[in-house]
């Protein structure tokens, strides 16, 4: 089922489902009585269950609830050890 709108000339737009290709080119107004003829709008396009959504949702909840994080920090100090390689050719190898 596809949303459509109707326009009334001395009246708020009326929305109306109907299936697509079957909406009517006009449907009685319920304010006033008349007849409102279909306009072409916008289509109402949603992203409300994809990832894109939910990010621009977490951007904007972090603007005012920034999430809180718990645990350790992490460890600062020694480098890693460089691995020790017992393959002969790379004993040829320039040392730093």
């Amino acid at each position: 089922m596809a949303l459509y709108e109707f326009a009334c000339p001395g009246c708020a737009p009326v929305e109306a489902f109907y299936p697509m290709g079957a909406a009517p080119e006009s449907v009685e107004c319920p304010e006033c009585g008349g007849r409102a003829g279909r306009v072409v709008s916008a289509p109402r396009l949603s992203i409300a269950g994809s990832s894109a959504f939910k990010l621009i949702d977490a951007t904007k909840k972090s603007a005012y609830e920034p999430q809180v994080v718990s645990g350790s920090l992490p460890r600062s100090g020694r480098k890693k050890a460089a691995p020790i390689t017992t393959n002969p050719l790379h004993r040829k190898l320039p040392r730093p």
